[in-house]
């Protein structure tokens, strides 16, 4: 094949640096390999000299093995071309060619400082900035920011975003130009703003968004590193696909100074990508299930033993279910989390059992701690007491849920009886189809509100101790890298990060407000979003309410995106009429690029649904270079996807309508739109973010009947 499109060819080229760099390593790599197994050889002359000399040999030979080995995957992450034709690759590591050349710049070093901090209002000499991704050792995407357009020599390739803005600024006319300008100056002031306090920005579709949010963490890392990549950097979208998109763009941010998750991962040890009805979503998401969970928390165990009988020296000592109810009631005043509690609970059990033995007067009768030893040594007491008063897992009390009846006795008094049947329905799939984004939320409020069980101190091992008790010779440089090493091992439920990015915040629950703020506490805040895309069908009031709880009283930053760089004016005409649908008098970005081709709109026999779509499919990868995304109503995924099978490989994505909130593609086939927009919730604006998506070629496939 000798027509490459310009994404393959400059994959080419980024992909022969990359052989050179890999080729490098294995050399590098071969020859601290080497240098230590000399300074093993060392040993061997016998004399205290050369075993000190032996140690610092292998020492930095491991030292540099290991570094090597450790940055493997991932190397290069980017490019810089530079106004003085100078060009840069920046990585995990710094890599000299025999002749001392530089092939990679450490992304420490101040050479790759411009990667950080560049702009479109301050390029700091850059010309180009480009991210890359790769997997193992191949490339597999490249997305370029052009930050200086009249820098740039009319044969430089620009890819992804960066090639529209390159189009609009190489366009004839003064006008467009200062159009570039505008887009510029409104994102470099969002990206720029102070560190503290909370920045909102919004902006409708393709106004630059997530890239602002990720350039201005990129930025705030930079500016203060030891703030932000020591308290970490916490960064929320919606789905796990829009999550896997933004990590390809964010090795900007460094090494592992950014914690990627979607809202159905934020609960550590679970993961959810069911989405529920939004009718159910609604539910869910309202801040009145917390009430609705408090009450599920102080509940008995489902199939616990109802009743304690125990014979005493020839006396039989009984607990029934209101003495235990009791008991447990006792144990958890308001406000107590029941994992916490538990010891208080076991004393109540205790307690009641001691003065129900005084009273019936059992002979030779011991002291109170004694009789409690002896009941402890029984096993089967404390098989009761572990089956009575478990340690609960969140996952445990949400299944409760899927019981009929305990749903209706929790939520009684606080959902109406329709919503409480959506539920019922809802979580009678709860364990053959697991759980849906919305309950991971439910999961985090289950976990605050039962506590962590008390467990035994342990030591913190100590990174020098050997078998034996043996304490092993280190440096003051060991022990300081190993101090570092163990601030940076964050527990799987990290809740002190420093800065959190919420990306598509209109779509962000109440109940997932909370979750997400018990991870910002500490944090300064960046949201984006747009509240014309919003799903949430639920109580707008409680919506907010939820968000400034999360936000606290930091002061806020508010910035407005205007300008749609992403979709042409022909494909944004399409998706503005839609949402014009809902709200005519909508204050809607511009759409600024036009390119005289027009969506392409089939209305095709149901029956020939699957083959019109592998067809527009098919057309749109030969129309354009880059990714094509098939966006399907929430339950034709899996068949749409059936469908095409194979064809684009890595260039085509099927994704449903609610993940495609926040991607973008090239070429966009959207099927069964109609299907979407039904939905009586949020149809519309679902279907205003599908028809927003593509920045070439949009093409839409309705079945007739």
């Amino acid at each position: 094949m000798t027509d490459q499109t310009t994404l393959e060819q400059e994959i080419a080229v980024e992909q022969r640096h990359l052989d050179r760099v890999y080729a490098r390593l294995a050399e590098l790599r071969q020859s601290a390999v080497r240098a230590e197994r000399d300074g093993y050889r060392l040993a061997r002359v016998g004399n205290f000299g050369a075993l000190v000399e032996r140690d610092a040999m292998v020492f930095h030979a491991a030292q540099r093995r290991h570094a090597l080995d450790a940055e493997h995957e991932g190397l290069v992450f980017g490019r810089l071309d530079l106004r003085d034709r100078q060009v840069l690759h920046i990585g995990r590591l710094g890599i000299r060619d025999e002749n001392a050349v530089s092939l990679v710049v450490d992304w420490r070093a101040p050479a790759a400082a411009a990667f950080y901090q560049a702009t479109p209002a301050q390029p700091l000499g850059v010309v180009r900035r480009r991210t890359i991704q790769s997997s193992r050792e191949r490339i597999v995407r490249i997305e370029d920011d052009l930050l200086d357009p009249g820098a740039a020599p009319p044969d430089m390739a620009v890819v992804g975003d960066g090639a529209l803005l390159a189009t609009l600024s190489r366009a004839t006319g003064r006008g467009m130009r200062d159009i570039v300008a505008t887009i510029q100056r409104e994102q470099d002031e969002a990206i720029r703003s102070p560190g503290s306090g909370v920045t909102i920005v919004s902006g409708g579709p393709g106004t630059g968004k997530t890239a602002v949010a990720l350039h201005r963490a990129a930025y705030l890392l930079y500016s203060d590193r030891r703030r932000y990549a020591g308290g970490g950097i916490l960064v929320v979208g919606p789905s796990s696909v829009f999550v896997e998109y933004i990590a390809s763009v964010l090795p900007s941010l460094g090494e592992e100074t950014a914690t990627l998750h979607s809202l159905g991962t934020l609960f550590p040890g679970m993961s959810a990508t069911r989405t529920d009805a939004p009718e159910v979503a609604a539910v869910k998401g309202s801040l009145r299930m917390r009430r609705v969970l408090e009450r599920a928390v102080r509940d008995a165990v489902p199939d616990g033993p109802t009743e304690l009988r125990l014979l005493y020296r020839g006396e039989l000592l009984r607990l029934d279910r209101r003495d235990l109810d009791g008991i447990r009631d006792r144990a958890l005043p308001r406000g107590a989390r029941r994992n916490e509690v538990r010891r208080a609970g076991f004393d109540g059990v205790f307690a009641a059992l001691w003065a129900q033995a005084r009273r019936l007067n059992i002979s030779r009768l011991p002291e109170q701690r004694a009789f409690e030893d002896e009941i402890a040594d029984r096993p089967e007491f404390r098989e009761f007491l572990k089956a009575w008063w478990p340690r609960l897992h969140p996952r445990h009390v949400l299944g409760w849920l899927a019981r009929p009846e305990r749903l209706r006795r929790y939520a009684g008094g606080i959902l109406s009886g329709a919503e409480i049947r959506l539920l019922a329905s809802a979580y009678r799939t709860l364990d053959g189809e697991g759980l849906t984004i919305a309950d991971i939320a439910l999961l985090d409020e289950l976990d605050a509100l039962l506590g962590k069980p008390v467990q035994a101190a342990r030591p913190k091992r100590d990174p020098f101790q050997l078998t034996g008790g043996v304490r092993e010779l280190s440096t003051y440089a060991d022990r300081q890298r190993a101090a570092r090493e163990a601030a940076r091992e964050r527990p799987a439920d990290y809740r002190e990060y420093a800065h959190v990015v919420v990306d598509e915040a209109q779509d962000v629950s109440p109940m997932q407000w909370r979750m997400i703020g018990r991870r910002g506490r500490l944090a300064s805040w960046t949201v984006v979003g747009d509240p014309a895309q919003t799903a949430w069908t639920g109580d707008p009031a409680e919506l907010t309410r939820a968000r400034d709880q999360a936000l606290g009283r930091r002061r806020r930053q508010n910035f407005t995106l205007t300008t749609n760089y992403r979709n042409s004016a022909e494909i944004f005409a399409v998706a503005a009429a839609e949402i014009r649908r809902l709200d005519p008098d909508l204050a809607l970005p511009t759409a600024v690029r036009s390119t005289g081709i027009d969506p392409v709109e089939l209305a095709v026999p149901r029956a020939e649904l699957a083959s019109a779509t592998v067809t527009a499919a098919d057309a749109l990868l030969g129309e354009v270079e880059g990714t094509v995304g098939v966006i399907t109503p929430v339950p034709r995924r899996d068949e749409v996807a059936g469908w095409l099978g194979a064809l684009g490989g890595s260039r085509l994505q099927v994704v449903t309508s609610l993940e495609a909130k926040g991607m973008e593609y090239d070429g966009v086939v959207l099927v069964a739109p109609s299907e979407i927009r039904a939905d009586p919730g949020s149809g519309v604006r679902t279907l205003y973010v599908a028809l927003s998506r593509a920045t070439q070629r949009l093409s839409t496939i309705d079945p007739t009947d």
